[in-house]
């Protein structure tokens, strides 16, 4: 095998039909040819490359001193399953023993170690570059995991004795502003509540403001009266209604500070 110069395109090595057709003993027409014949075997951008324009006018300027390609208006470059797949079609003791020596020697570009003090040090502060932002992530990764596992326990914090209606209302509320719909999350908890406590909300609220009618509740005051209201004296759906509000929020991935937590 003939010494050959090093080309490069899109970080890849390649060689020239010509210099390809040097290599296996025979000739640019050959090559052309069982490439035209073949064309269904070779994929552009994997087996080779075509110049022509700019891109082929950009490469000419990169290999100077080759004047076999002052007038050619279409390059093709081969890449290294590109050369063994021409061995292939070629089929020869002698193609195939020039490539096994190409891919041993040619093809594989072996990686560049710095030589000087300054490539060393560059090389050091740029491994120490990615060591660093690599760090940073890791942390951040961190503090986000904390803070939704914090959030979760600040969840489940939520107490049905305490401020239950208030901090309830609250959770609700940010899961609306996720969801950018405030009455979606409400709904789907009331929903769900008839469901698991195998109740009926409205009949309890309409039983409620009876009973509060007779007890010479104000019309005013009767009229508000809702189902949280209701859940007040229902220790047993109270629970539940807190859950389904708990579980929602977990879901939702909704924030909740610390101070939410009762």
């Amino acid at each position: 095998m003939s010494n050959i110069m090093p080309m490069e395109f899109k970080n890849q090595r390649i060689m020239t039909t010509k210099v390809l057709a040097e290599q296996y003993g025979t000739n640019e027409q050959n090559i052309s040819k069982n490439f035209t014949r073949n064309s269904e075997r070779f994929v552009e951008g994997k087996h080779y490359f075509k110049l022509e324009g700019e891109e082929l006018k950009e490469f000419k300027g990169y290999v100077l001193n080759d004047e076999s390609l002052k007038f050619v208006s279409i390059l093709y470059l081969w890449t290294d399953r590109g050369a063994a797949r021409h061995a292939k079609i070629l089929d020869t003791d002698e193609a195939w023993d020039i490539y096994e020596e190409l891919e041993e020697t040619y093809f594989r570009v072996k990686e560049s170690k710095p030589t000087c003090i300054e490539d060393v040090l560059i090389q050091s502060l740029q491994e120490m570059k990615d060591m660093r932002l690599q760090i940073e992530e890791a942390k951040k990764q961190t503090i986000e995991v904390k803070e939704e596992v914090q959030d979760i326990r600040n969840v489940i914090t939520l107490n049905p004795q305490a401020a239950w209606r208030r901090e309830c209302n609250r959770i609700l509320n940010a899961i609306g502003r996720e969801l950018g719909d405030y009455k979606a999350p409400k709904d789907q908890v009331y929903e769900a509540l008839k469901v698991r406590g195998k109740c009926r909300p409205n009949v309890l609220i309409v039983n409620l403001k009876k009973r509060a009618k007779e007890n010479g509740m104000a019309p005013s005051k009767i009229e508000k009266l809702n189902i949280l209201d209701v859940l007040e004296n229902e220790p047993r759906l109270k629970e539940i209604y807190v859950t389904i509000v708990k579980e929602m929020a977990i879901k939702n991935g909704v924030r909740i500070r610390e101070e939410v937590a009762i």
